[in-house]
């Protein structure tokens, strides 16, 4: 499944993607797949979510292939065609929240994505805001989106009182 989707991504990515200006959106990316990193290295001992496939063999594989392939797709359509009006920076905000979300929806309804430790879709729904609200700051102003990051990673550690033990 996984496999698929990174397809998809890679002609999204191909098709859509600013790539005549990828180096800007460079620090974009790498700020998207630190957060995931970050997330896989403290949670190690107390997932949220894990990823599962029938092909590739686990959760780590899943999990770096999305980042090299999905964000940098990702980052480089949603930001490469960031519209200038609030209107279609919402519409678009949502198409975008809403793409995530659909395929996370059909990977748990197959199995392909378990949650854990209380976590469920709907924190994914928020997560997911979040990212895509994110996104377009630290593009625009790094600091300050790392300074939102800290507060809700801290929040999000304290819901889910993940503790230093729990941390690899």
């Amino acid at each position: 499944m996984y496999i698929l989707i990174n397809f998809l991504y890679i002609f999204a990515g191909y098709k859509w993607g600013d790539w005549r200006n990828w180096k800007t959106y460079y620090p974009t990316i790498l700020f998207f797949i630190i957060g995931d990193f970050l997330y896989n290295f403290l949670l190690y001992q107390k997932p949220m979510w894990l990823f599962h496939d029938v092909i590739l063999p686990n959760h780590t594989t899943i999990t770096v292939l999305a980042m090299v392939v999905s964000y940098s797709a990702t980052v480089l359509i949603y930001l490469g065609r960031f519209p200038v009006s609030w209107k279609n920076r919402f519409l678009w905000f949502l198409l975008w929240t809403g793409v995530y979300l659909l395929l996370e929806f059909i990977n748990n309804s197959l199995g392909f994505i378990t949650y854990h430790n209380d976590w469920n879709f709907w924190w994914s729904v928020l997560f997911t805001g979040i990212i895509f609200f994110i996104l377009p700051i630290h593009h625009k102003k790094p600091l300050l989106a790392w300074l939102l990051s800290i507060i809700i990673i801290l929040s999000l550690l304290m819901i889910f009182d993940v503790r230093i033990d729990d941390m690899k």
